[in-house]
């Protein structure tokens, strides 16, 4: 069990870097105005996502359901756990709303402004926050 949990927290800190990132490549992808900077931005956003967020995210659900299992009544039965598991579906649809943004940057169709993706690079702080004191000091 406890190598599933150090593989879980290992895939969660690797999630979370690529979630923090990939929002500020959007800041700045965003404020670029030369078509160099703007295709360097479609890659490194692609390659991200593709390669390091969305396998990271799986792992994270894979690794946190083999978790769940080992103790079901529990884990489902526990306030914190039910409030810890709305958080994670909620980052889930963080990533593939990133996803979605990713695309339109792709496809030059973009209408966010930079000020916009900046608030959007602080919620999965805020998540984070909740998610981890959730966890550890399982508050109800």
């Amino acid at each position: 069990m406890l190598w599933i949990k150090a593989f879980h927290l290992i895939a969660i800190i690797c999630w979370f870097a690529a979630i923090f990132y990939l929002p500020r490549l959007f800041v700045y992808h965003a404020d670029s105005e030369d078509k160099v900077s703007r295709d360097r931005f479609k890659i490194m956003e692609r390659k991200l996502y593709r390669g390091i967020m969305t396998p990271s995210m799986v792992a994270v659900l894979v690794l946190g359901g083999w978790l769940l299992c080992l103790n079901p009544g529990y884990y489902l039965s526990a306030g914190w756990m039910q409030v810890k598991l709305t958080l994670v579906l909620l980052l889930v649809g963080f990533h593939f709303y990133c996803g979605y943004l990713l695309k339109a940057f792709a496809n030059d169709k973009n209408t966010k402004s930079h000020k916009f993706f900046r608030v959007l690079n602080e919620v999965p702080v805020f998540m984070l926050v909740a998610i981890v004191i959730l966890a550890v000091v399982k508050p109800f």
